[in-house]
């Protein structure tokens, strides 16, 4: 009699899977947020580092004003935001109206000492810049008679209009995924980038630069802020224990306040200096998928 030894059950892979992003103004939680008030003062939509019952810190997404002055971890740590003010999910019209600025430089309340272009500004660190309205952040060498397109405030009620869906396709033979994006509300007639997070660009012990998602990294909004984006990234997704594996784990839509391109770099600055998140989803996410190199 011969045995047999019945194959296992193998349940098919994700190849497929589509995301709402959620719109924010937050990169990682320091700087609390990429965009600031004429206060001074973070404008956050995302993860807000409240005390905890046990005496430590937790995070939760929500919204709120937040203190430049809020206590400042080492990297890797978290403390709790001094709040401003919680800002409702209905926004009143006074808050609605609040125009929205770049971060100055250097960047405050800040532990990621990132160097986001390293070849083309070695000295980010040692820049100094105030904090400007986005919309009239200093675009190098543009003159008036050029034909600046974003000329008027721009408010964070028409911050929170931004929506976007993400669908992520693996190739046929797992070597490579596509980044597919549909966007709504986004700033009209502006330039954006969207960028890569990947496992080990925040790890404390070894922190990688977070890349642009696709190069060339950049789209032009319609004058209705709409646009499309796709992107194709080789082995995005390697499984756990391949050597050298950094998976991606978020996206980040962000407008850019210089309206430029940066080449292999998301900014000369980040993090609200040149660059501020819009959307992206809440979480590490796209643990479902694999691929190979």
């Amino acid at each position: 009699m011969t045995i047999t030894t019945a194959e296992p059950i193998r349940t098919a892979e994700t190849t497929n899977r589509t995301y709402d992003l959620s719109v924010t103004t937050q990169g990682p939680l320091y700087p609390p947020s990429e965009i600031m008030d004429e206060n001074g003062d973070f404008v956050v939509i995302g993860r807000i580092n409240r005390p905890a019952p046990d005496g430590g810190t937790v995070s939760a997404w929500g919204s709120a004003v937040v203190s430049a002055d809020s206590p400042l971890p080492e990297f890797g740590r978290h403390l709790p935001y001094t709040i401003v003010r919680e800002l409702p999910d209905a926004l009143p019209p006074q808050e609605a109206a609040t125009p929205l600025y770049t971060l100055p430089l250097p960047l405050p309340c800040n532990n990621y000492n990132m160097l986001f272009a390293p070849e083309q500004r070695p000295d980010a660190h040692s820049v100094e810049r105030p904090s400007y309205p986005l919309h009239q952040a200093p675009i190098p060498d543009a003159r008036f008679e050029d034909g600046l397109r974003v000329r008027e405030p721009i408010r964070l009620a028409q911050w929170v209009k931004a929506r976007g869906q993400l669908e992520v396709d693996l190739s046929a033979d797992r070597r490579s995924a596509t980044f597919s994006f549909g966007f709504t509300g986004l700033i009209p007639d502006s330039l954006y980038t969207v960028m890569s997070l990947r496992e080990h660009d925040l790890d404390p012990d070894g922190p990688t630069r977070p890349g642009p998602l696709g190069v060339p990294n950049a789209f032009m909004t319609d004058q209705h802020g709409m646009a499309h984006y796709r992107a194709t990234l080789p082995n995005p997704f390697p499984a756990a224990g391949t050597p050298g594996a950094n998976r991606v784990i978020n996206v980040i839509v962000l407008w850019m306040s210089y309206q430029q391109n940066y080449g292999g770099a998301i900014g000369h600055f980040g993090l609200g200096g040149d660059i501020h998140a819009q959307l992206k989803l809440q979480g590490p996410s796209f643990a479902e998928f694999t691929t190979v190199d």
